[in-house]
């Protein structure tokens, strides 16, 4: 294999074997901050999840492992998150009762299946499956989601036991009928560790900004809160037994060791039922991994690729269900820190991995007395800054197509569930696009002033010409847009019955495909048939390339193709001899 291609398929050939000493304390010090944070989130995305505790470790192990050899980020920190984790746990709930040794196994078998589909995905250069899911339907998206995170939180933080649905509503119904029986001090430890963590977040970091340290250091440690709040929560258990006095509800066992290698169940009924949430996890999880090893890399003047991005996760998938996990991908919240903490390559991810294989192996007992209302306010703050019903504000002020879009996701995420939430978001953003193409915009444009430039005529004050009509399309010609596109042009002749020369405008246009190709021969025989001929300006060269093979330009006769506007108007009125342009430009 050559060097480039080694360099592609094997990211890692290409800081590893040329590591530089200069990275070292960087990447050590970036595994060490990302442990202690990834820890508590892990074990809380878990339970999320609706697995035991400990396999939130298992899947930030051999996964993050496996992503800091073949990810094209360098910083990026993949493992267990939020929105994956509920659209795991709403899979799998139908089929098993939770942390059932039924559900691992079907959890297992999701990331594989995930990790399958990320990997042919990746193979076939398939990244741009992203683009299925606009802004406005991920933004609807994680609004949602969050809310339902939040809201699935609420019964740790009440003490209560909420037997939930397969709906939303249904989740909402069992908590209001369990909450007469809320555990006050659960309550009280609930509300007191969001506002810890509330605290860690901003106003703790500027406090110690005022005595002396510098803001990064700050930040370092206040990114620590997390973890000091999993430790003050065991040690108040041990303490005043919290867990046998008051009831307070904790992890309990918490099995020592490392799962060792298992084959996901193949049982392919499940495995059909399982697809459209593996397909959805494949969506959301890209999508947010992308978006942060973008915005990151960015930072350092560092790229990705999107389609090697799709293999690493894969592969990361494929491990987490062979090693005991459940779907993970790419987290802001982790990486951020990752970057700020200095992370330089991959090594810090392999680090992360290999401390927390550390930490389960040698202080798994620990965790047994962690009380499960942490974990839950832990999730809580995560997803908290996630709900963001300003941006669909925004969004409606902008356009109310996009805002509405926005809404509907939102809508269908709380009323039906994650999976039909991102599947209708998906169809109505493409039905939208479909919507918005089939009534393209076009423009009759006249000339400015005395210069070559030529715009709308309801914009600018222009010249036009008797007899000419010169139109503008701004959109690409497909079988949606040709009909449409064909009756505004009959229409014009129709109501200036003086035109005797027609300039279709193909600036913005980049395709034309067979069902538009038709659609243009019948309008040039139609527009003859009326005394009126059809030109063409501006054809871009790949347009223009497909015309020849099928002979539209000699079809096209006695009209012609000019290699600009302002030429097809010189000539066309007579003030200068016409300038064929055999090739566009």
């Amino acid at each position: 294999m050559k060097a480039p291609a080694l360099k592609r398929y094997l990211p890692f050939t290409d800081w590893l074997f040329h590591y530089k000493r200069e990275n070292l304390s960087g990447d050590i010090l970036a595994g060490v901050i990302v442990t202690i944070m990834l820890i508590p989130q892990s074990l809380a995305y878990a339970m999320l999840a609706g697995l035991p505790p400990e396999y939130g470790l298992y899947a930030s192990i051999v996964p993050l492992f496996v992503y800091g050899l073949l990810g094209t980020s360098r910083t990026l920190s993949v493992g267990p998150v939020a929105v994956v984790s509920l659209l795991t746990a709403t899979a799998l709930t139908p089929f098993a009762t939770p942390g059932s040794e039924q559900y691992i196994k079907l959890a297992m078998l999701l990331a594989a299946m995930t990790g399958v589909i990320q990997l042919a995905l990746g193979l076939i250069r398939g990244g741009f499956v992203a683009s299925l899911l606009s802004h406005p339907v991920v933004a609807g998206f994680i609004t949602g989601s969050s809310v339902l995170i939040l809201v699935s939180q609420l019964k740790h933080i009440l003490g209560v036991k909420a037997a939930g649905g397969h709906l939303p509503y249904e989740a909402v119904i069992s908590l209001v009928q369990a909450a007469p029986g809320t555990n006050f001090v659960t309550l009280a430890m609930g509300v007191g560790a969001i506002a810890l963590l509330l605290f860690f977040r901003k106003p703790f970091r500027k406090l110690l900004q005022r005595f002396g340290l510098s803001a990064n250091a700050a930040q370092m440690i206040a990114r620590t809160g997390p973890a000091l709040l999993v430790l003050a929560g065991m040690g108040a258990v041990a303490f005043f037994s919290l867990d046998n006095a008051y009831g307070v509800r904790v992890v309990g066992d918490f099995p020592t060791g490392l799962p060792g290698l298992t084959l996901p169940s193949l049982d392919l009924p499940v495995i059909g039922s399982l697809a459209p949430a593996a397909l959805a996890i494949v969506l959301a999880g890209y999508v947010e991994s992308v978006s942060v090893g973008r915005s990151l890399g960015a930072k350092r003047r560092q790229t990705i690729d999107p389609n090697q991005e799709l293999v690493a996760l894969g592969a990361a998938n494929v491990a987490s269900g062979f090693t005991g996990g459940f779907p993970v991908t790419g987290g802001f919240s982790r990486s951020v820190v990752n970057f700020d903490a200095g992370a330089n390559t991959g090594l810090a991810s392999m680090l992360t991995a290999v401390l927390i294989a550390v930490v389960t192996l040698a202080l798994a007992p620990m965790f047994a007395s962690l009380p499960q209302v942490v974990l839950a306010a832990t999730v809580i703050v995560a997803v908290g800054g996630l709900i963001n019903f300003r941006e669909l504000l925004r969004l409606w002020k902008y356009s109310k197509a996009d805002g509405a879009l926005m809404g509907l996701t939102i809508v269908t995420v709380l009323g039906l569930g994650v999976e039909i939430g991102i599947g209708v978001g998906v169809g109505a953003s493409l039905l939208l696009y479909l919507a918005r193409s089939s009534r393209p915009h076009m423009a009759v444009v006249g000339r400015v002033g005395h210069s070559e430039h030529f715009r709308n005529v309801k914009r600018h004050e222009v010249q036009t010409y008797p007899g000419l009509l010169l139109l503008r399309v701004d959109e690409n010609l497909f079988f949606a847009n040709t009909r449409n596109i064909e009756d505004r042009l009959l229409k014009q002749v129709s109501e200036q019955p003086e035109i005797k020369n027609i300039v279709l405008i193909f600036s913005a246009v980049n395709y034309v495909d067979a069902s538009a190709l038709e659609s243009l021969e019948g309008v040039i025989e139609k527009l003859r048939a009326l005394g009126v001929t059809l030109h063409l300006a501006e054809v871009k060269g790949p347009v223009m390339d497909r015309f020849d093979k099928v002979g539209l330009i000699e079809h096209l006769k006695p009209g012609q193709v000019f290699l600009s506007t302002h030429r097809a108007v010189t000539a066309l009125q007579g003030e200068n001899p016409p300038s064929r342009s055999a090739k566009a430009a």
